[in-house]
């Protein structure tokens, strides 16, 4: 993925232009331009030929460098330098229009005192205000040059639209002015026919709405600098025996940095010798600060509160947490969400269709009146109040500030759509293990058959202690606190999602689950009811079998996270559905389920398995799916959102949308109202942006002139213009002002103060408007059977509901949209149901229930219970 800098835009007409321009070379199959920080990402494609497209389309294009050493990014430079000269441009525009506004209004209008060589002849105010507003069109040339070139190109954009109205009000007051001093006596009427002012002021005007929109820019982007800036640009390093201070980019892995009390941690890496107090709120949100001592992990950008600290360098530059973090941020912002879609469409066709509306304002009204300056006033209005602008900023900059309020407490979202998505979520998944548990299990009880508890502790603890699974942690650290003796283990194999193989020997020996030992060999009586009875208690029982017989049962337990029930309880207020999913037993996962209040469970899935239910619960919403091991990767590549909590394996990272660094289940809702409250401000900002166009441009042309004597000047259609998308942008900054994240205090409560609720028919109008609404089901039945086994029996259950015509979408059949739970014995049979109306729903609900019954019945199989839902 390459990324650019693209000077040149002003709108999203030329944001649209861009991207179409980047799409149409070869090789490049996605890009995505970010209208705010004047970027472009591109993948694929070669770099000659990208550059030669956009700059054929009229903007300027550079390779951008990627700024994650403490200093500020290429992009932030180029805004603060684009912030100088918009206030050079306002104050010297200002000073002359002043001068401007006092003969052409004060004196004509109100009476104000000029000298009496000026005031009693026409043609020296008409040259005077020929000149003075002349002044600013020169200071003010760029709306010109790049408005015209987009009519050059093809391509108008918002600088078309001003550049075409302020030069029509001057060219029109120039021919006035001839036509004054053509005249000589009697030019005085004409005074008052001059635009001179209004082409003056639509560009100062403008300038200010630049101006008020690159200051509230640099503040969605404040939590961008504000992570480079915490990285010290110095670090003090150890060579040849003697203290140093080099630059930061300059530390290589393996070099000895010393860290003081009250500095920042320079580069990621080891303590080796002294003991602190690390404040590392900048990476995980969190405040409290963490104990260091030898062995501990420091990351770049985090702060040293107390103690000395002498650390070895395992991470730098770009390699570091903290550089990764920003580059998930940079890329976020960089991102386009889905729902930006319908304003890109939008806005390729807004510009050209306003010039049109303009025209045939402009023609109307002349036939209508007779008065072409009358006439050019209308249309004249109608292109300075129109703004492209404030639909290329509608989405980008609420992404900008909510990704960066994410990454301000430690959740980083990787992309646009993943914060969009986190804000529909319908269904959370959750892995158990170091999930919905704390992740560290422990042995509870060892259940030697045939065998001596030694015996069985050292064979267990040896085969365990090839692998890092954390129930094979559990059994080593159990097995070595016992003192059992360990032996050598070769053709060592682990069994992706049922556990471990290997021989001690030369026997070949598995630690395995109760559902692959029952593969292997025959699980006795005394186990069977050991199963259950552990199972029941919420343990994990490991089966250990030895050629072709079972020698042993060693019970795990993991312990539930603090904050699982909280969030579970969250989840559901929020009226999110919680669903249990885990390689684990049923008995144990249940009993979890049960501790924290999923209602669904599904157990005993292999990684492929878990990847399946979470497409088929996408069916029904959008899923986010929550893990930290490699078994999940999977399924969290699969979900709409898949989350991984920070301190898991780098293949669940990798995998997924959105990073926890913290590990806080806490910030699963934390991350899903982030999502809720940015997708409701880009609800908010298309709602203004839309509706400002859809009454200003018809206010303009002078519609309601007729029906209630609403007229607007130019002057005032720039002044909307200007504070159109400065809107906008502060709009989605209240976001700042929002208690979104979840709080935590001492007494292990979870709190959270609920934002103002946005009115929910123009958020659920919009919503139809902007987004492209997937089918999804209006209810779901589960059924519970008794005796389904094996995949024939799932087939038979299958075939007998295929008669059943429930689902009435043609693209989702009957045999792929049932889902059974992995559960041996009873097994919960999903059902979507798409009854496409509600009076369908209300013919065919009645007699639903008891069709099904007898379906599966019918199939050999009795039903325990059986009940319907309704989707949101």
């Amino acid at each position: 993925m390459k990324k650019y800098t693209v000077s040149g835009m002003s709108c999203a007409a030329c944001s649209s232009r861009v991207e179409s321009a980047a799409l149409s070379v070869k090789g490049v199959s996605s890009c995505s331009v970010n209208l705010i920080l004047g970027t472009l990402v591109v993948e694929g494609g070669s770099d000659a030929d990208i550059i030669k497209a956009v700059r054929a389309a009229g903007y300027g294009i550079t390779s951008a460098e990627k700024a994650n050493t403490g200093e500020a990014s290429s992009e932030e430079n180029e805004g603060k330098r684009e912030k100088r000269r918009l206030i050079m441009r306002l104050v010297s525009s200002s000073a002359v229009l002043l001068i401007l506004m006092y003969i052409s209004m004060g004196h004509l209008m109100w009476g104000f005192p000029l000298p009496s060589f000026i005031s009693s002849n026409p043609s020296v105010i008409a040259v005077a205000e020929l000149v003075l507003s002349g002044v600013i069109l020169a200071i003010n040339n760029r709306f010109f040059i790049k408005g015209f070139k987009g009519i050059i190109k093809l391509a108008p954009n918002m600088d078309t639209l001003v550049s075409i109205g302020s030069g029509a009000s001057y060219i029109w007051s120039v021919y006035l002015t001839v036509k004054i001093l053509i005249g000589g006596e009697g030019g005085e009427h004409l005074l008052h026919g001059l635009y001179f002012e209004s082409a003056a002021m639509i560009l100062v005007l403008i300038t200010v709405g630049k101006m008020l929109e690159a200051h509230a820019k640099g503040k969605t982007t404040d939590a961008i600098s504000a992570l480079l800036r915490l990285t010290p640009r110095t670090a003090t390093v150890i060579r040849d025996g003697a203290e140093m201070e080099i630059p930061s980019a300059e530390v290589m892995v393996g070099d000895v940095f010393v860290v003081r009390p009250g500095e920042n941690i320079p580069v990621d890496g080891v303590v080796i010798e002294g003991q602190s107090a690390i404040d590392e709120s900048a990476l995980t949100g969190e405040s409290i600060p963490v104990e260091k001592l030898h062995g501990s992990e420091v990351y770049a950008a985090t702060t040293n509160t107390s103690g000395f600290l002498k650390c070895e360098a395992k991470k730098v530059g770009e390699d570091t947490v903290m550089a990764e973090v920003v580059k998930m941020v940079s890329d976020a912002a960089a991102s386009k969400a889905p729902i930006a879609k319908a304003a890109d469409r939008v806005a390729k066709f807004f510009v050209p269709s306003v010039i049109l509306i303009a025209v045939i304002t402009t023609v109307i009204w002349l036939f209508v009146n007779n008065d072409l300056g009358y006439a050019l006033e209308r249309g004249i209005s109608v292109l300075v109040i129109s703004c492209p602008c404030a639909l290329g900023l509608a989405t980008p900059v609420a992404i900008m500030v909510g990704s960066g309020i994410g990454a301000g407490a430690g959740v980083l979202f990787k992309s646009a759509a993943a914060i969009e998505s986190s804000g529909r979520a319908k269904t959370v998944v959750l892995d158990k293990t170091g999930t919905v548990t704390v992740g560290k299990p422990v042995v509870v009880s060892v259940h030697p058959l045939g065998m001596e508890e030694g015996e069985l502790l050292s064979i267990a603890g040896s085969i365990e202690s090839m692998s890092e699974h954390p129930l094979a942690s559990a059994v080593r650290d159990h097995a070595s606190d016992k003192g059992a003796v360990l032996y050598e283990v070769t053709e060592f194999e682990a069994l992706t999602g049922s556990g471990v193989k290997g021989k001690i020997k030369g026997e070949t020996l598995f630690g395995v689950s109760y559902r692959y030992a029952s593969s292997l060999c025959k699980i006795p009586d005394e186990g069977k009811m050991l199963y259950k009875e552990l199972s029941d208690k919420g343990a994990t029982p490991l089966f250990f079998i030895k050629g072709d017989s079972l020698v042993g049962i060693i019970a795990v337990a993991d312990t539930v996270r603090d904050e699982s029930k909280a969030v579970v309880s969250m989840l559901h207020e929020m009226n999110v559905r919680t669903v249990l999913l885990t390689g684990d037993n049923e008995h144990c996962a249940r009993a979890i389920a049960d501790e924290v209040g999923i209602g669904e469970v599904y157990a005993e899935v292999m990684p492929k398995e878990k990847a399946e239910v979470v497409r088929r619960l996408s069916r029904e919403g959008t899923v986010v799916m929550v893990g930290d091991g490699i078994n999940d990767a999977p399924a969290l590549t699969s979900a709409d959102v898949g989350m991984a909590i920070g301190r898991g394996t780098d293949v669940a990272i990798e995998s997924c949308d959105v990073v926890l660094v913290s590990s806080r289940l806490t910030d699963v809702v934390s991350a899903i109202r982030l999502g809720r409250a940015t997708l409701k401000t880009i609800h908010e900002n298309l709602f203004f942006a839309f509706i400002y166009n859809v009454i200003g441009i018809p206010l303009a042309a002078g519609a309601f002139i007729a029906l209630f004597g609403w007229e607007l000047t130019p002057m005032f259609g720039a002044l909307a213009m200007s504070l159109s998308s400065f809107s906008v942008v502060m709009n989605a900054l209240r976001l700042k002002l929002k208690d979104i994240m979840i709080k935590y205090d001492k007494t292990n409560k979870y709190t959270v103060k609920e934002g103002n609720k946005m009115v929910k028919s123009i958020k659920n109008f919009f919503s139809k408007i902007f987004t492209k609404k997937e089918k999804t089901a209006d209810g779901v039945i589960l059924i519970e059977a008794e005796g389904i086994m094996c995949d024939h029996c799932k087939k038979k259950v299958t075939e007998a509901l295929s008669k059943i015509k429930l689902v009435l979408d043609d693209k989702i059949t009957i045999e792929d949209a049932v889902d059974f739970n992995s559960a041996r014995g009873n097994r919960i049979i999903r059902v979507p149901v798409f009854f496409g109306s509600k009076r369908k729903l209300e013919e065919k609900k009645e007699n639903l229930l008891d069709t099904l019954d007898s379906a599966v019945s019918e199939a050999g199989f009795r039903v325990k219970s059986l009940s319907y839902s309704q989707c949101e």
